[in-house]
């Protein structure tokens, strides 16, 4: 078991608003977002669940990915929670959907949006880094 921190790229084809748990009604414009998380139990465990159709709704991802597509992983193994350091990072330089993945922190969100995928990838690698992580990209779990 490898634990770590870990993004979600996810695509929105199209705007919409949905309900996401206690943050009520959210607006999601067309575009790419990045997800940021950690799994101390094992960046594959979550991964597979996140990328599972058949689960439980719990997190605010989870509301998000009914409508959505992930389309790509980042992942860094580590010991240590880094997500919090890379959504702060993040928030400097993306737009995110406020209150978003961080109801258990004091984080302004843990979703980062860009209509460019490319961009919204370089933004990511370059926040792992920044935090001292050596990220991976590309890695793809089976979705079940």
């Amino acid at each position: 078991m490898i634990s770590g921190t870990y993004s979600l790229i996810v695509h929105v084809p199209y705007s919409l608003a949905i309900s996401v748990g206690g943050l009520g009604n959210v607006k999601f414009k067309s575009g790419y977002y990045a997800y940021i998380g950690s799994a101390m139990g094992g960046l594959e465990k979550r991964i597979g669940r996140h990328l599972s159709k058949k689960k439980k709704i719990y997190w605010h991802i989870d509301h998000l990915l009914l409508h959505a597509r992930a389309v790509d992983v980042i992942t860094a193994p580590g010991k240590i929670r880094k997500e919090c350091e890379i959504a702060e990072e993040l928030a400097k330089r993306l737009p995110y959907v406020d209150g978003f993945g961080s109801s258990d922190c004091t984080c302004r969100s843990h979703l980062f949006y860009s209509s460019d995928l490319s961009e919204l990838i370089t933004h990511v690698l370059n926040g792992f880094r920044a935090c001292g992580l050596k990220p991976e990209k590309g890695i793809r779990y089976g979705q079940t």
